[in-house]
């Protein structure tokens, strides 16, 4: 044999080799597809209000979001009625802006009077009793969702008012 045949059949031969590997990964892959899917968050939106402001450059919303499936991260809301939605917590009376906010696995992630909330800052109109404020939150595993937020009583608050924050879903 020459050495262009060697070389010819050691070519061939990894070659063999590299697909033989890919194919028992791919093998594999099923088992890898499955856990992604199990571990992929399945998000609903629910509750969402907004209070009628007070003010007339800021305004905050509060809503819920059920999470059937793997964790992920809430990192943003946009709404075109505020220059900018921030995330925010409120503990022992003071409030502070945050990057994110995990939305567990098989949880939910409560925004309520008093604790998480949006803050709709630079609003471009004042949102009234009865308007629907489009806002669209952000996550870093799931799709974008649209939610149409709707402006209720300045006072609104669903765990005053009898209203369940969780509705029917099973609390966690």
């Amino acid at each position: 044999m020459n050495h262009r045949t060697t070389t010819h059949r050691r070519a061939l031969a990894g070659g063999a080799i590299a697909l033989a590997a890919a194919l028992t990964l791919a093998g594999c892959g099923g088992d890898s597809d499955a856990k992604e899917s199990a571990d992929k968050p399945e998000l609903k939106v629910s509750g969402a209000f907004i209070p009628e402001p007070t003010m007339d450059d800021m305004a905050a919303g509060f809503l819920k979001i059920d999470n059937a499936g793997g964790a992920d991260k809430l990192t943003s809301a946009t709404s075109d009625i505020a220059g900018d939605v921030t995330l925010h917590s409120s503990k022992d009376g003071a409030m502070k802006e945050q990057e994110s906010f995990t939305v567990p696995a098989e949880g939910q992630l409560d925004f309520t009077r008093g604790g998480n909330h949006l803050m709709f800052e630079k609003l471009k109109r004042k949102p009234k009793q009865g308007d629907k404020v489009a806002v669209t939150l952000h996550f870093q595993k799931s799709d974008p969702i649209k939610v149409e937020v709707p402006v209720k009583e300045a006072t609104h608050n669903p765990e005053q008012q009898g209203e369940s924050a969780h509705g029917s879903h099973k609390s966690h």
